[in-house]
């Protein structure tokens, strides 16, 4: 069975960081496309940032330039760095696995984010 276990979330000062990450298993990490969605309270799930198999990235307008999105194949992670955390960023971050042929979709439990002072 495939696992997908995000962790890193927490609670944080508006303008403070906070990196996500996304550990694999029982999958063959390194053809599939990975995402990272959030989704707040009353809101729909919004996919926030991307990365292909080729390390190819893609983010929505809201995160561009304080979130990066990286993998470590080596260790079937894929990590969400989130610098100047706002608290319109608060939501449940959800990874997300895509195989890059099938289509094929994976989900983690969820982690808590909140920005809040």
């Amino acid at each position: 069975q495939v696992h997908l276990v995000e962790s890193g979330g927490g609670l944080v000062q508006p303008g403070g960081s906070l990196r996500l990450s996304c550990t694999a298993s029982r999958i063959f990490f390194t053809i599939y496309g990975m995402r990272w969605y959030r989704q707040a309270l009353g809101q729909e799930r919004e996919l926030v940032a991307e990365i292909s198999t080729v390390r190819w990235t893609n983010y929505v307008d809201s995160v561009t330039g304080r979130f990066t999105i990286s993998r470590d194949n080596a260790k079937n992670t894929v990590y969400l760095q989130m610098n100047s955390l706002k608290p319109e960023d608060t939501a449940v971050y959800y990874c997300n696995a895509q195989h890059e042929t099938s289509g094929l979709k994976y989900w983690g439990q969820g982690t808590q984010v909140t920005v809040s002072s």
